[in-house]
């Protein structure tokens, strides 16, 4: 960046700037480096000799400045090695700076403000600015060995507050006046710049400069800031600033902006030219500009991916490795007796179950390319009753309509009447055979939504009266006295908002307002484990779809992955900015996507724990997400109306999806993969076609290296149809295992 050393100034400045620089972001970390490091992007003579660097008298007074800062938090070596290479006298820290009391002007902008004289008092402005406006980076006066960068450019940020109108109106002036084809690119530096301008304003108790500031530009940032704008218009004074986690967050975590080489190269020239100190330390210090070769990107490709909490993400975040196929399916023998006493038609059944049960043994021979290996994570083996499952599943699936444009799916919608705006989650369990709701009330209810009703097992005593060799034994252990429709679980202490039912129907996930997450067993309808790890409301949680892992997410900002038997989280996921507000398991178990109200959604590994992904492009907390079957895909859904598509392994978006006018709160695919169902607030759900979304696309080497979306507007083209409920938003869908549609909601009269 502007930190220079040596003498290859451009080639410095592209490496600071391709990859994130190390803690404060300003370049090299040399505090022990003994050259002086300017933060100026105009100051090209400290490249050349550093022994010029103390000719000038506001050059002195600096070197003298943080020689001082060097000696008081005890860096002997360090002024030595400086004092030397400065050329300075022995005796000059003892001087007190009394033959530079001429400073140089402080009223001109971009020039630094050295008004004020000796270098003790220049020295107590370097330290206080440096703990207040810079709290993340510097930590403490007394850290070891703190950046120069960092004192210098926090040093430089006390200009002075009438100015910040001025430097900010120049670089507005500047931008409005480039050629349409920069004009877009570099209109994206505006939020941050002026968020972290307003916030220096509000942090060093200038109110009313910072109040006029706000009033006069925060008219031109763009329409999706709107509610973070909101927030930060009640930041108006100091003390309003602690404690507030999203705050400290944005201001210590780098806003990236994605910017053409040419485009920045313009703003660079320009900030050099009119030494604009203000602004170039904000971008040194705040954004991270991660530069691409190639033609600049339009306002629509800019804006599709904006409007995060920090930006877009890297695109060196999205080229990690994503095992994205699914895992080889257990190679299972169909008992043909058993589909000779089901069957009418003996003869007829088996041909038909023959050829599935070859073309599901050809595809466990064909391992995927892109399919993790089988022991990459360790999966719970099937037990007899998965087995018999997997079975079951088999021969729903001969039976399957597949879907298409021409072939849609019927829609049964079930109503939660009398809840009073209470219904909170809804989950179904895979074979579709029971409900489960979760209320404000801090009770789950499960319901039976077959014939069949919800029992519990006897008692111990009544379990030793029965034959443990009959036929029947599953069916004599249940208690016929406990059997009806509705079970009510109780426990929680708080409202239950999200609930997940185990692949094997076996167990039940509520997570609670109360910061737990309980596992129920739906043999006793008990409740077996309390996880405790969250210690605020945990909003979602999600059982593996092979059983056994679980995650959870919630306002701590932190997704937790569990184990059934474990009390402690194997994995905790840590990145976002803002509440987890969904999660989801990846079809093949190996990563989880979550997302987040700073409007990202981030793809984890669950062997290393790292975020191999991070997709931006909502303008609202995100409250939906679907993985297709065939793992390749991401649908995502918000409070900004709007169904987003994901590449997984390209790390693209690759569709937007519009036409509900109020926050999607569910989404899910066809057993298929041919539709894409999606449910809102608005009432209605919407039905899409996948299939020419993602046969559509065209992703190619240089789209992903560059970032650059093509995004046709097809919304129209791709929708199948939309059905309107009476007055009940739509809060969770389910695809049967024979593609009928299921739908849920609570009535709001």
């Amino acid at each position: 960046m502007a930190a220079v050393q040596g003498g290859q100034v451009e080639a410095v400045e592209e490496k600071d700037i391709k990859t994130e620089p190390s803690n404060d972001g300003g370049g090299n970390n040399n505090a022990n480096d003994g050259r002086l490091l300017s933060t100026s992007p105009g100051s090209s003579s400290s490249t050349g000799s550093n022994k010029s660097a103390a000719g000038a008298p506001e050059d002195q007074q600096t070197l003298l400045a943080v020689l001082q800062f060097l000696r008081k938090n005890k860096l002997t070596e360090s002024v030595e090695i400086l004092r030397r290479e400065a050329g300075l006298p022995e005796d000059s820290l003892d001087l007190k700076g009394g033959d530079t009391s001429g400073a140089g002007s402080g009223a001109a902008a971009g020039t630094v403000d050295l008004a004020g004289g000796d270098a003790s008092a220049l020295l107590s402005r370097v330290t206080s600015s440096a703990s207040a406006v810079a709290p993340a980076p510097t930590k403490a006066a007394g850290e070891d060995q703190p950046d120069v960068n960092v004192v210098l450019s926090a040093y430089s940020q006390q200009g002075d507050p009438p100015l910040y109108q001025v430097y900010y109106s120049g670089l507005k002036k500047f931008i409005e006046s480039v050629l349409d084809c920069h004009r877009a690119e570099l209109s994206q530096v505006f939020y941050p710049l002026f968020v972290h301008m307003y916030l220096e304003l509000v942090y060093n108790n200038h109110e009313s400069e910072a109040k006029a500031f706000f009033e006069k530009f925060s008219g031109d940032q763009e329409c999706y800031y709107e509610d973070d704008l909101r927030i930060l218009s009640s930041l108006s004074k100091r003390e309003h600033m602690r404690g507030n986690e999203t705050l400290l967050d944005f201001r210590t975590s780098k806003f990236v902006l994605r910017i053409s080489r040419d485009s920045y190269q313009l703003l660079k020239r320009h900030l050099q030219e009119r030494q604009n100190n203000q602004i170039w330390n904000i971008i040194q210090e705040h954004l991270y500009i991660d530069i691409f070769d190639g033609m600049p990107r339009s306002k629509s490709q800019i804006d599709a991916m904006s409007g995060s909490l920090a930006g877009e993400g890297k695109r060196e975040a999205n080229k990690a490795k994503v095992y994205y196929g699914l895992l080889k399916e257990p190679e299972i023998e169909l008992p043909l007796d058993d589909e000779d006493e089901e069957a009418e038609n003996e003869e007829g059944k088996p041909k038909k179950k023959k050829p599935k049960k070859d073309s599901m043994g050809s595809k466990s021979k064909k391992q995927d390319p892109n399919a993790p290996a089988q022991t990459r994570i360790p999966l719970p083996e099937l037990k007899d009753s998965d087995k018999l499952d997997k079975i079951m599943y088999m021969k729903e699936a001969t039976k399957r309509i597949r879907l298409g444009p021409d072939i849609l799916p019927s829609i049964c919608f079930y109503t939660f009447l009398n809840a009073y705006q209470g219904l909170t989650a809804v989950d179904f369990t895979d074979d579709s055979s029971l409900i489960a709701g979760g209320f404000a009330d801090s009770t789950v209810r499960v319901w039976s939504v077959t014939p069949k009703k919800l029992r519990k097992v006897k008692s111990a005593a009544d379990l030793n009266l029965i034959d443990k060799e009959s036929d029947d034994v599953l069916e004599r252990i249940m208690d016929e006295k406990t059997a009806s429709e509705l079970k009510v679980l109780y426990g929680h202490s708080g409202p239950v908002y999200g609930i997940s039912f185990s692949p094997d129907r076996n167990y039940l996930l509520s997570s609670s307002e109360d910061g737990t997450v309980r596992l129920w067993s739906l043999q006793t309808f008990t409740c077996l484990v309390g996880y405790k790890g969250h210690n605020y409301p945990v909003w979602d949680t999600h059982f593996s779809p092979h059983g056994y892992y679980f995650i959870s997410g919630g306002h701590d900002r932190v997704a937790r992955l569990w184990a059934t038997d474990h009390y402690q989280p194997l994995r905790i996921f840590s990145g976002h900015l803002a509440d987890v507000t969904c999660t989801r398991f990846h079809p093949n178990s190996n990563y989880v996507a979550t997302g987040s109200s700073d409007r990202t959604i981030r793809l984890w590994d669950v062997l290393t724990g790292n975020c191999v992904r991070i997709f931006t492009g909502h303008k609202g907390p995100i409250h939906a997400l679907a993985f297709s079957p065939n793992g390749k895909f991401l649908a995502s859904g918000a409070t900004d109306s709007r169904v987003l598509l994901w590449d997984i392994g390209h790390g693209l978006m690759i569709g937007e999806l519009k036409g509900h006018t109020d926050t999607v709160y569910s989404l899910r695919f066809s057993r298929d993969g041919e539709i894409l169902a999606s449910g809102s607030m608005d009432n209605t759900v919407r039905l899409w076609n996948a299939t020419k979304a993602f046969d559509d696309l065209e992703t190619d080497d240089f789209t992903a290296a560059t970032g650059h979306v093509h995004l046709q507007d097809n919304s129209q083209e791709l929708l199948l149809g939309s059905y309107t409920s009476k007055s009940t938003p739509v809060i969770h869908l389910h695809f049967t295992r024979r593609n009928l549609l299921l739908a849920a909601g609570g009535y709001n009269p």
